[in-house]
């Protein structure tokens, strides 16, 4: 498995954890994270992480949404599309990633081709299967999370230091849960327990139905910028970043009312904005494969006049290009239209092309003669 955080340094860091074997007359595996990359495709602070089976996205404030194929290790693009700060990046199964900004769109995205899908105007609630708004409701007040619980059948909606629950059944609020300080991250950790991190070093567990606060914990020095669940067959495990630069990594006991303890932590030394965790599962793999093998690298005549002709709207490669000269790639223009493939085309198919038509100009200039 590998953890990855982004931070106000604009930089993704990514830990490779390794569980050892257990020590004798022990029943409890040491976790151990190892430094695996740093990446500085940014140009201002990271803002969301999101992974799947194959990838791993990372939105920022320089409004774009970067791609990293973490089974080559290697940079697969950029998207662009949205005009502000990405708020929020979610991957609905292995085949769709879903953007979020402060432009006020959500972008659907194919996640093996890469392009924009559908372009929607927020903000309304939709039926992704048609894209039409399905339900509308109005909580009166600027939220700045919502998160559906592992079921589907409740969500909440986090304002401040408030977070309502809704039932999906009565589309009403259920119950209200105040926490100490500003919300910063929230993450189910059943359909009933919620964990709640704030502006302050704490984690809180809280039963949705009761209300209750089931158990808190100190988790860093300073406040706690994100929350990761994910269970293995061992554990269930639960994963914090904060301000003091540490990423810590927590095993989650059956009974919530009990603390987790902690199974490893490390410093970055920087200021942790949002983390995710990939895991490296092989049940995904064939549906998460790109459909082609990149394009080979293409020279700068023949990328200015592809920039000229094409809208720009695909995902281009940017491996092995040196930084500066490294161009933005996504979708752009008519967001109602569906991007249609890569603005890049191989060299190969290239002269195949242009070898067909001098042919077909020679036959016409025989035939001329004759």
């Amino acid at each position: 498995m590998e953890v990855v955080a982004g931070c106000y340094e604009q930089v993704l860091f990514g830990f490779a954890v390794h569980p050892e074997p257990e020590a004798s007359g022990s029943h409890e595996r040491k976790w151990t994270p190892v430094a695996d990359f740093t990446h500085h495709a940014h140009t201002a602070s990271l803002s969301a992480v999101a992974v799947n089976s194959r990838f791993v996205v990372t939105g920022s404030k320089d409004e774009t949404i970067h791609i990293y194929d973490m089974k080559k290790k290697v940079d697969h693009g950029a998207l662009v599309h949205h005009n502000g700060t990405i708020t929020c990046l979610k991957f609905y199964g292995s085949r769709h990633l879903i953007s979020g900004a402060e432009d006020g769109l959500i972008c659907v995205w194919d996640a093996k081709k890469w392009e924009c899908l559908k372009s929607i105007k927020a903000h309304k609630t939709w039926n992704l299967v048609e894209g039409r708004s399905a339900f509308i409701k109005n909580i009166k007040q600027n939220a700045h999370i919502v998160e559906w619980s592992p079921r589907g059948e409740k969500y909440v909606v986090v304002i401040l230091n408030k977070i309502d629950i809704y039932r999906l059944d009565t589309a009403s609020v259920s119950g209200t849960i105040t926490n100490a300080k500003r919300v910063s991250s929230v993450t189910f950790l059943s359909e009933s327990v919620l964990a709640v991190a704030g502006d302050e070093e704490v984690v809180r567990f809280f039963d949705c139905d009761s209300l209750t606060c089931l158990s808190e914990f100190k988790a860093h020095e300073n406040r706690v910028k994100d929350v990761f669940s994910f269970e293995t067959p061992e554990h269930h495990v639960i994963v914090t970043a904060s301000s003091d630069g540490f990423i810590k990594m927590w095993k989650l006991e059956e009974d919530k009312k009990v603390s987790p303890s902690l199974l490893c932590e490390v410093n970055t030394n920087a200021r942790l904005t949002c983390l995710g965790v990939w895991l490296d599962t092989v049940t995904d793999t064939k549906e998460s494969l790109p459909p082609a093998a990149a394009p080979p690298p293409v020279s700068k005549e023949e990328r200015s006049k592809s920039s000229n002709k094409e809208s720009g709207d695909a995902v281009q490669e940017e491996e092995g290009q040196p930084k500066a000269d490294r161009k933005k790639c996504g979708v752009s223009g008519d967001s109602s239209k569906t991007a249609q493939g890569s603005s890049l085309v191989s060299a190969k198919k290239r002269k195949t092309v242009e070898m067909l038509e001098k042919k077909k100009k020679k036959k016409k200039k025989i035939g001329t003669v004759s």
